[in-house]
């Protein structure tokens, strides 16, 4: 796996967790205190997140930082 995959996996895992709360992009990018066009890039595999915000987002979605991680 090179980075690009590991980042779409990243993002698409983000939005999975993201619809299961039935939070929009904007509302969550509120929550998070980021740009919704920032959690789209995240989303979308174009955007890299340092391990600190990741978790932050794993508590803001309260799910487990390794359901982010999982890349099977």
């Amino acid at each position: 796996m090179n980075k690009k995959e590991l980042l779409k996996k990243f993002g698409k895992n983000v939005k999975i967790e993201r619809i299961k709360k039935d939070l929009t992009q904007e509302k969550f990018a509120e929550i998070l205190g980021v740009s919704a066009n920032y959690l789209a890039c995240v989303e979308n595999g174009r955007q890299n997140m340092s391990l600190g915000k990741i978790l932050e987002l794993a508590n803001a979605l309260e799910t487990n930082i390794e359901n982010l991680l999982k890349f099977s």
